[in-house]
This record gives structure tokens, C-alpha cells and sequence, in this order.
């Protein structure tokens, strides 16, 4: 604009002596003229004869020189009009390129393409994700936001200029044959016209419209040429300011997903200074972002500085991640922690590494659940077989106080003679003399997927077909008896004759009442009717190593087994004597 600028200053001081001189001349002339008079006519008549050629050649060149005159003084008003738009048009970049809050800058930008193009409006238009236009900007020449009513523009022009992304320039649009047949150019009086698009990469995003409704002939091809060079930087703006939008949204975005997700994020720079530290990072440390964020992350992660800092310099090193490292430590507030960690490289645009990226998974929680789970499991395995242990844990409403009835194989298996057995035997002795008897009891039971009830002095209880449903239920407790006796003479093998002690047996089937009885705090998973009943009296009536069979077990298992058939015997309890068998064997297939 300097350049201009001299320029501008040469020619405004050569049409300032070109006036002078002009003035000069016309005294002189009017010197001449005012001689010639003084002459009169007893002077020579050739002197006079002079002065008047003189004064008619000066006469001839006076037009000329002021019409030099008038066309040098048009130059530097076109000079001085063409300096200022320039001018503006430089301080409108400046605005455009100034913020990248859109509406505000185009609002003073507007501001301006009003006052240089006297335009009593002016409106942008953006294309949406629809494919129409939509009003961003409308102004007044008052500086004024245009509302309602006064939308009315020719959208006819305008969506021409949309589709063409040519600019077009009216200087009377009632007489433009254009446009004059148009309904609203006609309703709305509308007359100068200037409309331009905005266009990037050649692509229309919008389109710039001003208009006088007063004035015709008001826009020219220099108004037309510099809305479109403002247009040219209004699209530039305009798509940058749509490109910051896309990222700041999309860093709203990551922020409320960092914000709102359970795993901790921590982000470090090459400098090991904490850049990121979202909610659950908050949460699972007990530390606030603003004491984090800004310093390194030796001091933040202090109690884990000696499990995680070797992890942190092998990610850097190896430019490798690291994932589902778990870490056990003590956090101040928190106690004993489980910490799960994760780690990969933060790369820029070239792919160099510029930190680390951290995630924290609280286990704590999940660890204690986990315990409290096994431990639970370990006490229904010391009742169930593992089988039925798991389907109730995959199923606790089970466990629930109360019962069902249902078709149960009840079993009993009694040590013979042990009262006697420990009357003069030493207690810690004979504690593991039982339980090692009770524990073949046990896993005879736990072989074929039966339910320990109890142990009860010397005694094992269990049934079968609860909780979960087992077709061939009775079968099953015959083999658990047999399975049990085999053991228990295989052991004898083994120990003191002393120590050898025997069992006898009573299986029953029937309908009996199966679920948790007890309190709330202390449950007990059990059977109770008069079919377990008649299994205990069978029990009581077996001889050592006897397995006794009621007459329901023996019809749902004869075709399985080898038993022998007894005389029939009366119960306590009973009125009808009961049919019963003694199992010898299972059948070979």
C-alpha cells in the first residue's frame, strides 16, 4: 500500500502545478486583453494584428488544458476510490483472518462491504449438510442485525449465484430484463443488486448478497470485483473456522469420554510431565486433576513409582505397548489396591513418539468378589460335588430359605460299632481315624455328583437329585455305596487291623421336602420326610459292611444291580412292614 501511496502523492502534486499554470495563463491572457484595449486604434495596426493571433492561439489551448485538467482530476478520484477499497479490503483480511469466532467477525466485516459498496443491506448465506441455504449474517447500514420481515431478498438471484457460482450485478433490477418479471424483485421494489458466491476449492459454500432499494445504479464492476475478492477471504474464513469448529467438537467429544469412562487415563510428555488426567484417574488415586496435570508423573504416581516407572521407560524404549499388567499396592485414603495397567506410545503426525498413554483399571473391587467367591465355593464343595457347587453359584436364588418337594434317593452310611471303637482311644487319634472314614464317604458321594447333607457323629448323610435334576438318581447312590464299601476294604489293607471299621448303609427313594431351613445368617441345605426317614431305619438295620435298599430304590435299579431280597421288617414308626433288599453288586454289561 506504500507503493500506492507515492503514487497517488506524485500525481495529486502534478495536477497541483498543472492548475497553477492554468491560472497563470489565464491572467495573462486578461493581461494581454486589458494592453490591447490601452492601444486604441491611433497604435500600429500590426502590433494589434499580433496581439489578437496571440490571444486566439492562447483561446484554442485553453480547452485543452482544462479538459487535461478534469481528466487527471477523474484519475485521482478513481486512484483515491480504488486506495480505499484496497484499503478496506486489507483491513476486512485482517478481520477475516483475525478470530476464528465466525459470526462476530463477519458481522464488522459486513459492517464494511456496507459503507465502501453504500449498500443499504447485506446478508451471507451458508450451504447446510442439507444442501440449502441458510441466513448466518444479515446487516444494515446502521450496523444493525436485520430480523423477521425484512428477509426480503431476491432468492431467485441468489440461488442463481448458487448454482452457477457466478457473481451477478444489477443496476436497476425493476428494468433488468433478468430479473424484472421476477415476483419478489417486483414486490420487495428491490433495484441495485450485487450478489457474489463463496466458493472453496471451487466448490459454492455459500453466497454474499447486498442490495439498495432506494438507489439504482448504484453497483458497478469494481463493486462486483471487490466483494468477490472479500468473498474469496470470507470462504477462506469460513472453512477454517468450520475446521477449528470440527476440532473443538471433537475435543469436547474425547474430553466427555474421558471424563465419563470408568478406566483412568493418564497421558505423559517426553518430558514425563502428566499432560492428561481424567475423573476415574481422580477417583482410582484419590487425586485432582489440577495438582496432577503439569507435574511429573514420579511425584504423582509416587506410591506405584517403583512398579510402574520401569514399565513407563521400556514403553518409551522399545516403542511398545504394554497391556493387562496388574500391580498390587497401598494408596493413602484407599488402603491395599489392585491396580490393572496398560500402556502404548503417544505418536504425532511422523509417527515419532512424544509420551506415554496410561490406563488404569480399579480391580480392587472385582479381587475381593473374586475372594469372597472362592471362599464361598470352597465351603459348597465341602457339602457338593464340584458340579453342583457351580450351578448353584451360577444360580444363588437356590440358596434361597425355603423348599419344594420333589422325588429324592436318600443315603445314610453309619459306623459300626465305633462308640465302643473310642472309648479307650487317644481324641487326636481318633479324630483322624473319622475323618479319614468320613472322607471316602465323602468322595464316593462327590463321584457320582450327590449332595452331602451332614456328618453327624460317625455317620454320612446325603441324597441325590437335588438341587439339580439327576434322571438316573437312585443308580447313582447305589454306585456311591458300592464305590464307598470297595474303598473302605481296600484301606483296611493299609492300616492296623485295630483301626479297621465298617459301615453299614440305607438307601431309600421317595417324596420328601428338599431346600434351606435356618435363619438368614445360618443356613442348612437338607431333606426332611418320611422317605429319608425309612433310609435311616434301613441304615440301623444294616449289618457291617451291609448296603440295604427300600423297596422304591430297588424297582428303579433292579435292572442294574445284583441284590438279594430279605425278609421283610417293621420300623419304628411304621405300621405296614417294609419290603427291603441287600445290594450285592452292579451287573456287568
Amino acid at each position: 500500500m506504500s507503493g500506492f501511496g507515492s503514487a497517488n502523492e506524485s500525481t495529486h502534486s502534478d495536477l497541483g502545478t498543472l492548475q497553477k499554470s492554468l491560472q497563470v495563463l489565464n491572467t495573462t491572457i486578461e493581461h494581454q486583453r486589458t494592453l490591447l484595449a490601452q492601444l486604441g486604434p491611433a497604435r500600429s495596426g500590426t502590433l494589434q494584428a499580433q496581439l489578437h493571433q496571440s490571444l486566439a492561439e492562447m483561446n484554442a489551448l485553453m480547452p485543452n488544458l482544462r479538459a487535461s485538467v478534469n481528466q487527471l482530476t477523474r484519475e485521482l478520484q478513481d486512484q483515491q476510490r480504488e486506495r480505499s477499497e484496497l484499503a478496506a479490503l486489507f483491513h476486512v483480511t485482517q478481520v477475516v483472518n483475525s478470530s476464528l469466532n465466525l459470526d462476530q467477525v463477519l458481522n464488522q466485516v459486513m459492517d464494511q462491504i456496507i459503507q465502501l459498496t453504500q449498500a443499504e443491506r447485506g446478508f451471507l448465506m451458508l450451504i447446510n449438510a442439507e444442501g440449502k441455504l441458510e441466513f448466518r449474517i444479515a446487516r444494515n447500514m446502521d450496523r444493525e442485525t436485520i430480523e423477521g420481515s425484512s428477509f426480503n431478498i431476491s432468492r431467485t438471484i441468489v440461488q442463481r449465484v448458487a448454482n452457477e457460482g457466478k457473481p451477478v450485478v444489477t443496476t436497476n433490477a425493476q428494468e433488468d430484463p433478468r430479473f424484472s418479471a421476477q415476483e419478489s424483485v417486483v414486490s420487495y421494489n428491490l433495484r441495485s443488486i450485487l450478489c457474489v458466491p463463496l466458493c472453496v476449492k471451487d466448490k459454492v459454500t455459500g453466497v454474499i448478497y447486498a442490495d439498495n432499494r432506494i438507489k439504482a445504479g448504484l453497483f458497478g464492476e469494481s463493486h462486483r470485483d471487490l466483494l468477490t475478492a472479500f468473498a474469496n477471504q470470507s470462504a477462506i474464513a469460513i472453512e477454517n473456522a468450520r475446521l477449528f469448529a470440527n476440532v473443538v467438537n471433537a475435543k469436547n467429544l474425547m474430553d466427555n469420554i474421558f471424563a465419563s469412562i470408568t478406566s483412568g487415563v493418564i497421558t505423559t510428555d517426553i518430558q514425563d510431565q502428566i499432560t492428561l488426567f481424567n475423573r476415574a484417574a481422580e477417583r482410582i488415586l484419590g487425586l485432582p486433576a489440577t495438582q496432577a496435570e503439569g507435574a511429573p508423573y514420579s511425584d504423582v504416581l509416587r506410591p506405584l513409582r517403583d512398579q510402574v516407572s520401569p514399565i513407563i521407560q521400556a514403553v518409551k524404549t522399545r516403542d511398545e505397548p504394554v497391556t493387562g499388567w496388574e500391580i498390587e499396592s497401598e494408596l493413602p485414603g484407599r488402603g491395599i489396591v489392585n491396580l490393572s495397567l496398560s500402556m502404548s506410545p503417544l505418536k504425532d503426525a511422523h509417527q515419532t513418539t512424544t509420551g506415554v498413554a496410561i490406563v488404569l483399571d480399579d480391580l480392587t473391587e472385582r479381587r475381593q468378589l473374586e475372594a469372597r467367591t472362592r471362599y464361598i465355593r470352597d465351603v459348597l464343595m465341602s457339602y457338593l460335588a464340584p458340579q453342583v457347587a457351580e450351578q448353584l453359584l451360577a444360580d444363588p436364588e437356590k440358596l434361597r430359605l425355603g423348599g419344594e418337594r420333589r422325588t429324592i434317593t436318600t443315603f445314610f452310611a453309619d459306623i459300626r460299632g465305633f462308640t465302643t471303637f473310642s472309648e479307650h482311644l487317644d481324641p487326636t487319634l481318633l479324630m483322624d481315624v473319622l475323618n479319614r472314614y468320613l472322607s471316602l464317604g465323602a468322595e464316593a458321594v462327590f463321584l457320582q455328583e450327590g449332595t452331602l447333607d451332614k456328618f453327624q457323629g460317625d455317620m454320612v448323610m446325603a441324597f441325590f437329585n437335588a438341587p439339580v435334576d439327576q434322571k438316573d438318581h437312585a443308580l447313582r447312590a447305589v454306585r456311591a455305596a458300592l464305590t464307598m464299601r470297595a474303598d473302605i476294604q481296600a484301606y483296611h489293607q493299609q492300616v492296623d487291623p485295630a483301626y479297621r471299621l465298617s459301615f453299614g448303609i440305607g438307601i431309600n427313594t421317595g417324596e420328601a421336602v428338599v431346600g434351606n431351613v435356618g435363619t438368614a445368617q445360618i443356613k442348612n441345605y437338607t431333606i426332611i420326610g418320611d422317605s429319608v426317614n425309612l433310609a435311616k431305619r434301613l441304615q440301623d438295620y444294616a449289618d457291617p459292611n451291609q448296603i440295604l435298599l427300600g423297596s422304591a430304590t430297588y424297582e428303579l435299579v433292579k435292572d442294574y444291580v445284583v441284590a438279594r431280597e430279605l425278609e421283610p421288617i417293621r420300623v419304628k414308626g411304621r405300621e405296614t412292614v417294609e419290603r427291603i433288599c441287600e445290594l450285592v453288586d452292579i451287573k456287568e454289561n
